[in-house]
């Protein structure tokens, strides 16, 4: 592709008070946080080719990553090099693997796409991706405000196929009810899945002889948490948990192999595996070289390169080097997991830079994959590293 990858289109409404009403009506509650504007109120374009060059990426991708998860499976030297917590390692060797592409059946890509359409993926969230709400609620709504048409509009559909096979009876999150991304993230998913579900906050649970119970001391048997799972190396909680769901006494969703999805190390195993000649056919092979980035346990590059916690999030621990390798830029408002897990190395990719109300900013693209279908898009704007300080802008095809 040629030219330039992405239009902003409209400007600002004068009356933003009344749209981010409207917004949070629909369940996007914080469109404004505090005195901060997440939402820019306009629109990124992307030509249909690009957009369909990217789901075809995203297909491949997601069939190579299972394909990655299959070989690690049950081989603890590679759960080390991809920085499994122990506490899983058991857990994950008695349970069954997914039907291929099910492993995980709500993720979300992240890629990098550049000025002039280059698609590189930068990682996979296989285990807690938020953006849901503003990817199926707020962005169909402005682009439909705009008269335009959102690819995003088939994520409800498939997120109530998915829980058709799951039946998830509870979804949780941490501070349900007081943080209202992670809070409003759960209210649509069980909304969009048309089941009758409860939503808890994880730090009202508890176990019990093996069991998980509510605050009222109800068993949950069946349970969908905004919850990452490489946390239960650190949590008091986490031996119990690991327990429970190897007694089949709680049965978690995204189920635990979405935490070999999750590692960014299973990205520097699939590039190693690319390198030896292991594994993959010739196509899935012209697919690594032309979306995957150079992706290693170690710092080997001779150019500019990103160092990056492998269950790190919202930015935190990424680290940017330039081409004689000393850090540029860091991130410093998201919690550095570095400290906790072992870090990978991937060469630097470069986000489109586009001009919106706010000043020139960089565009990371995010594709959700929902019951194994590539299905929607979203738009954060912010600096070189996207963290908590992004903005959310609704995208669209054109």
């Amino acid at each position: 592709m040629t030219g330039q990858a992405f239009e902003v289109i409209g400007t600002p409404h004068s009356d933003r008070e009344s749209r981010v009403k409207q917004l949070f009506e629909l369940g996007f509650t914080w469109a404004d946080l505090e005195d901060e504007e997440y939402w820019i109120d306009q629109i990124v374009l992307m030509e249909q080719p690009l957009y369909e060059e990217l789901e075809q990426a995203a297909t491949a991708l997601w069939g190579i990553l299972d394909k990655a998860v299959r070989y690690v499976h049950r081989r603890p030297d590679l759960y080390e090099l991809l920085g499994i917590p122990p506490v899983m390692w058991e857990l994950l060797d008695q349970t069954e693997l997914a039907e291929p592409g099910l492993i995980s059946r709500y993720a979300r890509f992240d890629f990098a796409i550049s000025n002039d359409g280059s698609i590189k993926l930068l990682e996979l969230n296989a285990d807690t991706p938020t953006g849901y709400v503003e990817s199926s609620i707020a962005t169909p709504w402005i682009l439909e405000q705009a008269g335009l048409s959102s690819p995003n509009k088939g994520m409800k559909d498939l997120v109530a196929a998915a829980w058709a096979v799951e039946q998830p009876d509870t979804a949780a999150c941490v501070a349900y009810g007081q943080h209202m991304e992670d809070s409003g993230t759960i209210e649509a998913l069980v909304r969009h899945s048309g089941r009758e579900m409860t939503c808890e906050d994880c730090l009202e649970l508890w176990f019990d002889d093996g069991y998980l119970k509510n605050k009222s001391g109800e068993i949950i048997r069946r349970m969908f948490a905004l919850y990452p799972k490489e946390w239960m190396a650190v949590d008091d909680a986490g031996e119990a948990m690991a327990f429970a769901i190897e007694t089949e006494r709680l049965t978690l969703f995204n189920p635990p192999h979405s935490l070999l999805l999750q590692s960014k190390g299973l990205l520097a195993a699939v590039w190693g595996l690319y390198e030896l000649g292991l594994l993959f056919n010739e196509k899935e092979r012209e697919a690594i070289s032309a979306y995957v980035l150079p992706t290693y346990n170690k710092p080997v590059f001779s150019g500019s390169f990103v160092s990056k916690s492998m269950f790190g999030r919202e930015g935190g621990s990424v680290r940017m080097y330039d081409a004689e390798g000393q850090l540029e830029i860091e991130d410093q408002e998201g919690f550095d997991s570095s400290v906790l897990f072992p870090s990978v190395y991937q060469k630097r990719a470069e986000l489109a830079k586009i001009n919106t109300a706010v000043g020139e900013l960089h565009l990371l693209t995010g594709m959700f994959v929902i019951n194994g279908t590539p299905c929607g898009l979203l738009g954060r704007a912010g600096g070189p590293i996207t963290g908590n300080a992004s903005h959310f802008i609704a995208m669209g095809v054109k």
